[in-house]
């Protein structure tokens, strides 16, 4: 099943016999919760997830886990009921345009055991239709969430995987090679990862590139030959997206779901800084 689906193509399906589970999970690093916008329009018949409350647990002490660890399990199928999700359902995810929050919840509903989970191309950006203020209340949905579906990786994983196939690291370059970091306790990367920011999955209006282009891109990357790949970002999020991105590329990736925030966390691991692997 293609993991993205177009404005036109939900459009179609909403008018359809068998509408899609739809979750608003508007989300902005650093910013205001995604609800206010929300409530001011969106899709009709979405339901708001929140990201930090729902789509994440809460951080160890230390920062340990990073700071969007993995939600608990019961508490996310409970979240993902409330919102009309069940288990035969197909379920489609938007955000603002980047895709990352929408593919946060597309990870974690194909992690859990939904096979029928797609991602808005370019988010509510890309959307043509009316939009609407109303709440909608959906039927409470069957979903039980089996973990395991998907690759996972903790920072153990992590660290064999750069050696042993490929890590790719999604932030910003600039925070690959450390010359900034605005959020952790320090820049750089993880020895042996590659850089491969998630902005270049993506076109000018936030949609995702063609499946050949992605193809070829993760390809160059060196992710074609690789036994096993494996990506992180800052907190797991953005990492998402590019793991949808590859997806899309047919190439299936692991998430080391604490990313930088939990790895930078602990002082005995290792960090290299610079435009190269190390």
């Amino acid at each position: 099943m293609n993991p993205i689906i177009s404005a036109a193509e939900l459009a179609t399906e909403l008018a359809g016999p068998r509408p899609p589970v739809l979750l608003d999970v508007r989300y902005t690093l650093g910013g205001p919760p995604g609800r206010p916008e929300y409530e001011a329009g969106h899709i009709p018949g979405a339901v708001y997830v929140d990201l930090d409350t729902e789509l994440a647990g809460t951080p160890g002490p230390g920062g340990r886990g990073g700071r969007h660890p993995l939600p608990d399990v019961a508490e996310f199928g409970a979240v993902m009921r409330r919102a009309g999700v069940s288990a035969s359902s197909p379920v489609v995810a938007y955000d603002g345009s980047q895709g990352w929050a929408a593919a946060r919840a597309w990870w974690l509903l194909r992690w859990t055991g939904h096979t029928d989970v797609r991602v808005l191309d370019g988010g509510l950006a890309a959307w043509q239709g009316e939009l609407s203020t109303a709440t909608p209340t959906p039927a409470v949905g069957d979903f039980r969430p089996r973990p395991g579906s998907l690759p996972l990786l903790d920072a153990d994983g992590a660290a064999a995987l750069a050696g042993t196939g490929l890590l790719l690291d999604a932030r910003a370059a600039e925070r690959y090679r450390g010359d900034v970091e605005p959020i952790d306790r320090v820049g750089g990367h993880i020895p042996g990862a590659v850089s491969a920011p998630t902005m270049e999955n993506v076109d000018e209006e936030g949609r995702f590139l063609p499946a050949e282009a992605l193809a070829a891109r993760f390809k160059t990357l060196g992710a074609t030959d690789a036994p096993q790949v494996g990506v992180y970002c800052g907190s797991g999020v953005s990492a998402a997206q590019e793991i949808l991105a590859l997806e899309i590329a047919g190439i299936r990736a692991a998430l080391y779901a604490g990313s930088w925030s939990d790895w930078s966390s602990d002082p005995n691991r290792a960090i290299t800084k610079g435009p190269t692997r190390g």
